[in-house]
């Protein structure tokens, strides 16, 4: 397998396998007008298998849905084909927008324009839930 090396951009590393299209789908990059390449099921040493997602473009990317989705992952932005940073991104308190709630009776389900607000109740346990309803999000 073949993929370029990336000019300026990012690459995403170290997600849980599996995980990948979940991000990728989060991120929305199926709209972006850039090259990238999705790796599932690498090799990883540290990891045993992992996925990665390579984005060849300065595009702008929501760091939040990344540290929802999987906390592990380490973000590398690339300028001129070199590394010039390392993010590690932390799990969001708040998500607005990012994901939707799925109970019927909740107030989002009827009044459209109100935001779908979750928080971030069980840390280890990687849990967020509506501040309406107090339904648990499911990844």
């Amino acid at each position: 397998m073949n993929i370029d090396s990336i000019k300026d951009g990012f690459v995403i590393d170290h997600i849980t396998a599996g995980r990948g299209m979940r991000i990728y789908e989060l991120l929305e990059l199926s709209k972006l007008d850039v090259p990238v390449a999705i790796i599932t099921n690498a090799g990883s040493k540290k990891m045993g298998k992992k996925d990665i997602i390579k984005i060849d473009g300065a595009v702008p990317l929501n760091l939040e849905v990344i540290g929802y989705a999987d906390p592990k992952v380490t973000v590398n932005v690339i300028k001129d084909s070199k590394l010039c940073e390392k993010l590690t991104i932390p799990m969001p308190e708040t998500l607005t927008n990012v994901i939707f709630c799925k109970n019927p009776r909740c107030i989002t389900s009827v009044e459209q324009e109100i935001d779908h607000i979750f928080k971030l109740t069980d840390k280890e346990e990687n849990v967020y839930r509506c501040i309406y309803c107090e339904s648990k999000a499911s990844l």
